[in-house]
């Protein structure tokens, strides 16, 4: 039970950190043109997340099946777990792959890098999945189907949507002026980052919900026929709000990298990106599929630069992203299953302890070293570049301070 309590905070801290990281999908452009004002911005995100996340349990539901295989379904389609292993031991696994996502989610956060909270989970439970299973512990099927290509697929797809409707915005509004034009879709821009918002919640909470339920799971608090039905309603709220309230709180160094760092947006733009993203969001959970927001915000946006003529698109800063995006999967795997190593190796309860322990003092660091170079509200819009075109995070000195995002 104390394993299984601790999984239970670390998987809401989880959620949190995906809500802090993930704001800038929904509303990094809305607050580049001023659609939104920042404070407003995170306000109507957090909420919106909250109820996208109680609309359905669709990708909850590919969670607790299709990344590991620490269960085998029986002939009346109940489950058990897999020969060789306990509920401690299931739930150590569960529990190192969640740290291993919380610490890629906070690294990349601190340099301000969008990156895929999604494939930060995946890859630390794949990892911890190999350390004490092997291969055969994984649903290789499963993750290539539903998770990798659609991953690899939506940012492309995205970027060619966006692109597209950028282009036929600008041919339309052509003849209107500038600054009307612009006002016009300063309003409806509002619209599609609120319907982001929501996308964001009926995806990102629910992978939460879906590794809790798993645990539940293989500890027989939960029967795993149940989970496409519904889950526990205490599950699906303290999900729900752990994402708001990360949300809330505004993820201000990634806001600002993917408002002001990779397009000079407009909010013609900015409507075609937010509109783009939402819809395809909202399709794959639908489909149940675990789609990344983030590769999908990203592609949005830089396909309204490649939309519109003349737009500057800083595509080393969509290197260095693309960089983080590629690094995803093996750096989470790494630590998760280091964790698992190291609480296994001292027993699955002091292991987990101990683990937790590491958790709690590497999420104090970063947040230490971020507080030093602070990016927040009152400068998440601040020009990007400084005069000589050096890449430079709001707050740091371009005189005394390299760049490091």
């Amino acid at each position: 039970m104390l394993i299984l309590v601790l999984l239970v905070i670390t998987a809401l801290g989880f959620d949190f950190t995906n809500g802090f990281h993930d704001t800038g999908n929904a509303m990094a452009t809305s607050i580049a043109t001023g659609a939104f004002k920042p404070k407003t911005a995170v306000t109507v995100a957090a909420i919106l997340n909250l109820i996208g996340a109680l609309l359905s349990v669709e990708v909850a539901a590919t969670i607790t099946k299709d990344v590991l295989k620490i269960q085998e379904t029986k002939g009346d389609g109940a489950g058990e777990l897999v020969a060789g292993l306990d509920a401690q031991k299931a739930l150590l696994i569960i529990f190192a792959g969640l740290i291993g996502g919380i610490l890629w989610n906070l690294f990349t956060w601190l340099f301000g890098l969008p990156s895929s909270s999604s494939h930060a989970l995946f890859g630390g439970l794949i990892g911890s999945g190999l350390a004490a299973i092997g291969f055969g512990g994984i649903n290789w099927a499963g993750i290539t189907h539903k998770i990798l290509v659609p991953g690899l697929a939506a940012s492309v797809i995205a970027c060619i949507v966006a692109a597209t409707s950028t282009w036929i915005i600008f041919k339309i509004t052509s003849s209107i002026a500038e600054k009307n034009r612009d006002a016009g879709f300063r309003y409806g821009q509002r619209a599609t980052a609120s319907l982001l918002a929501l996308s964001h919640g009926t995806g990102d909470a629910q992978k939460t919900m879906g590794v809790i339920a798993l645990a539940l799971i293989a500890t027989n608090h939960l029967d795993a026929r149940t989970v496409s039905s519904g889950l526990p309603i205490w599950v699906v709220l303290t999900c729900a709000f752990a994402i708001a309230l990360g949300t809330y709180l505004g993820g201000w160094r990634i806001i600002r990298t993917l408002g002001k760092g990779l397009v000079e947006i407009s909010s013609p733009q900015g409507f075609a990106a937010d509109a783009s993203s939402a819809a395809i969001i909202l399709t794959s959970s639908t489909a149940g599929m675990a789609l990344s927001t983030t590769h999908v915000a990203t592609g949005s946006i830089l396909g309204t630069g490649v939309g519109k003529k003349g737009a500057e698109v800083r595509w080393s800063v969509a290197g260095r992203m693309a960089v983080a995006w590629v690094t995803t999967v093996p750096a989470a795997a790494t630590v998760g299953a280091l964790c698992f190593w190291l609480g296994h190796l001292i027993g699955d309860v002091y292991g987990a302890i101990t683990i937790f322990a590491i958790l709690v003092a590497a999420s104090a660091y970063m947040y230490w070293r971020a507080q030093q170079n602070k990016v927040d509200h009152n400068n998440v819009t601040d020009d990007w570049e400084d005069g000589s075109g050096t890449t430079v995070p709001a707050g740091e000195e371009p005189a005394t301070r390299p760049a490091s995002v």
